[in-house]
């Protein structure tokens, strides 16, 4: 992991593990306030104790969606986005709705011996995408479809500097491909769909848009590469998912976030996916042997 002191205030990169088979702990709702209704904001932290300079506030940047203490992490520097890309218009609920069912059965939970991810089906093999962190020192993982269906699956390799991880189940019947936005680039603005299983939640769906193009992130053991960003809700346990467009097509794979707190992490409406174009070329890599 990259020496956190290399970035000034930006602290170690890493977000909360969800181990598999473990029930997550949510904390309980706060008590309400009789100055202020219960959906306010938090109280801001107490002052510093008296004789002391307050340091600066400064949020700890790209947590990686870590899968039950997975190592895969990403930081990076936030560039400008793409001024061409031009807004598209908002999908009714109804649209959506049809989106998510068409993808779902494509989607699958992801689960080792150190923790749990998501992933999807690419290929008309039954093959799989997932991130390198997820898998992370398996040889073998169990994945579980959206019917119920628990299969073993080979990790036949990965991309620790794309953070790209390649399945191959036991058997491809049943198993059908998403489709991949292999040919286009998203604009700013566009609707997109997070589905994963995020706290082993399998089959959750979040919506939002592309909030910018082309950010430099570093992703796992490799230098900066360029991520999708966007402010659908993203959280452990979505990492390996895939991000869809207003179509259905798979537009990136789900990897890191943002977040104001090192220690606990969650969304903040900052999340970031891997294009899928770079995806699948190191997934075409990986399975030719190179």
């Amino acid at each position: 992991m990259t020496d956190p002191s290399s970035h000034p205030g930006l602290g170690a990169p890493r977000g909360p593990a969800f181990l598999a088979g473990r029930a997550p702990a949510f904390p309980g709702p706060p008590a309400p306030s009789a100055e202020a209704p219960a959906a306010a904001h938090a109280a801001p932290p107490p002052a510093p104790p008296s004789g002391r300079t307050p340091r600066p506030f400064v949020a700890t940047l790209l947590a990686a969606v870590l899968a039950g203490g997975a190592a895969g992490y990403a930081a990076g520097a936030l560039g400008d986005a793409d001024p061409a890309s031009a807004p598209a218009a908002a999908l009714r609920a109804g649209d959506l709705e049809a989106v998510a069912a068409r993808v779902l059965p494509s989607v699958v939970s992801v689960e080792t011996t150190r923790g749990q991810g998501s992933g999807f089906v690419f290929d008309e093999r039954g093959r799989m995408l997932t991130n390198a962190h997820v898998v992370e020192g398996s040889s073998e993982v169990t994945v579980e479809l959206q019917d119920g269906r628990r299969l073993r699956a080979e990790v036949i390799g990965d991309d620790p500097q794309y953070d790209v991880a390649v399945l191959e189940p036991e058997t491809a019947r049943g198993l059908d491909a998403a489709e991949l936005a292999t040919g286009g680039r998203p604009a700013v603005g566009d609707t997109v769909l997070a589905i994963g299983s995020p706290l082993g939640l399998s089959g959750t769906v979040t919506s939002g848009i592309v909030s910018a193009l082309d950010r430099p992130v570093r992703l796992g053991d490799g230098g900066q590469r360029r991520a999708v960003q966007t402010d659908a809700s993203i959280n452990p346990g979505n990492s390996g998912g895939p991000l869809v467009d207003a179509e259905g097509r798979v537009i990136g794979i789900n990897t890191a976030i943002a977040t104001l707190d090192q220690e606990r992490g969650g969304s903040i409406g900052i999340g970031f996916a891997i294009p899928v174009g770079d995806a699948v070329d190191a997934a075409r890599t990986i399975i030719d042997g190179g």
